[in-house]
């Protein structure tokens, strides 16, 4: 099991190498000029403190270094914590920036993602049993699992928010609130959270039931469940051997799709201009603002990255096979 652990770490290491690489070089070949845009910003006239401003950004922000040097010097910074200072922000850390964005995605992202796994598995697995539920979750699951995140977001907003003025549209909190500890706030933020929830969570759940009621009916059609019938073994006995073994690829389908559940999210977030890290990306892009694309890039790259390992670790657990030939090779 050591053995397993420590080359899954070894793949996560390199892919986490990777993958900052590639988010460091992102926006460095975006078009635009991002001191430009900050000295745009400051409305100045006279052409020489114009250039005394390029000059001390450029050297500020490092930009007036090699590209080579620049990505050096990125990771002896990363190394050390230091993500750098915003550009859209300015003066203002990017870790400061993206820790007030985190909690909402996370908030957004965690419950969506588990409670459209447990509840779509569930649904399908009673899908497979019900001739009558089939007829319906079936259907609904392939319109719902087709739908694109920021289409159903649309159209929840428009049906429960315009319309039914049910739901608030826009925002992570009133715009007549300020964020402080109380049951009133709180409330505030599940009212604002819902919609956005619900996109995410619709959409996953229909392929999460499809795909699980497809393995039941395979796993009941399988020579062991035939020999367990002719046994005389009870049904119930059946289903819950069949259900056992169902959920191990809806496992490793939860760790394939992590990156698309995200990307959904993130969009999600950006149709409700919800305060999380894809409105955050948005802004970062709009600005050019390199440092905090980097910051953002980086929290999304490691949270699935450690959601992968932790998939890892549960697979371990449920599954005896993978125990078993962990064992096998260690013989």
């Amino acid at each position: 099991m050591r053995r397993y652990f420590g080359r899954k770490l070894l793949i996560y290491g390199l892919t986490f190498f990777v993958a900052v690489t590639v988010n460091w070089m992102i926006p460095r070949f975006m078009p635009g000029d991002p001191v430009a845009s900050m000295v745009a910003r400051a409305n100045v006239a006279r052409p020489e403190a114009v250039e005394a401003m390029r000059a001390y950004y450029n050297n500020l922000f490092g930009f007036d270094q090699s590209l080579w040097q620049q990505y050096v010097n990125f990771w002896g910074a990363l190394f050390q914590g230091d993500f750098g200072l915003s550009i859209w922000l300015f003066p203002t850390p990017v870790s400061d920036v993206i820790l007030g964005a985190v909690p909402y995605t996370l908030a957004l992202i965690i419950p969506s993602v588990l409670l459209s796994w447990v509840v779509g598995n569930q649904f399908g697995a009673y899908a497979a049993r019900r001739k009558l539920l089939d007829n319906t979750v079936l259907p609904v699951g392939y319109v719902l699992t087709a739908m694109p995140y920021m289409w159903l977001a649309l159209l929840l907003a428009w049906s429960l928010g315009v319309i039914g003025g049910v739901f608030p549209v826009a925002g992570g909190y009133s715009f007549s609130m300020r964020p402080h500890w109380s049951w009133t706030f709180v409330l505030d933020l599940l009212h604002h959270w819902t919609l956005p929830f619900l996109s995410l969570f619709l959409v996953a759940l229909g392929g999460w039931a499809i795909g699980m009621r497809n393995m039941i009916i395979y796993e009941l059609e399988s020579d062991y469940s035939n020999y367990l019938s002719a046994l005389g073994a009870p049904s119930r006995l059946i289903r819950r051997y069949a259900f056992r073994n169902a959920v191990l690829p809806q496992i490793t389908g939860l760790a394939l799709q992590l990156g698309v559940l995200v990307a959904g999210a993130l969009v999600t977030e950006i149709v409700f201009a919800y305060p999380g890290l894809g409105s955050l990306i948005l802004n970062a892009i709009k600005n050019k603002d390199f440092f905090l694309l980097q910051g953002s890039f980086l929290f999304i790259v490691l949270g699935v990255l450690i959601a992968n390992f932790i998939i890892d670790i549960v697979y371990v657990v449920v599954d005896p096979r993978t125990r078993a030939g962990m064992a096998g090779a260690q013989a």
